[in-house]
């Protein structure tokens, strides 16, 4: 088991959950965190650092957000060298994007 990434995460992208993560396992896109499933340790320590709730276990991901399981996996994999592991400043506007559904049209892959 492996933690997951979810929607909320989107044009947020709070931090604060790479700072405590013992083994280095997030990955940094455009506007969005991922969470290599390969390197998770299932340690919890990220999931009560979220500030929108976007990380779960990949075993209790909520049914409209399943998707994103293969997705943490294959952005972790391209994002290989974009590992994050301190806080950062959340993207502008984050607040306002933390509440908002349906986001995932948004999401950026690809680093410009």
């Amino acid at each position: 088991m492996a933690y997951v990434v979810t929607e909320p995460c989107i044009n947020c992208k709070y931090t604060n959950c790479a700072a405590v993560c013992p083994v280095d396992a997030f990955r940094e896109g455009p506007n969005f965190l991922t969470i290599d499933p390969l390197e998770c340790i299932d340690c919890d320590a990220c999931v009560p650092e979220c500030p929108v709730e976007a990380i779960y276990p990949d075993d209790e991901v909520p049914e409209e957000w399943e998707h994103y399981i293969e997705l943490n996996e294959r952005l972790a994999e391209n994002w290989q060298e974009h590992i994050i592991n301190e806080t950062k400043d959340e993207m502008e506007d984050a607040d306002e994007w933390a509440e908002k559904e349906g986001k995932l049209d948004l999401l950026q892959e690809h680093w410009d």
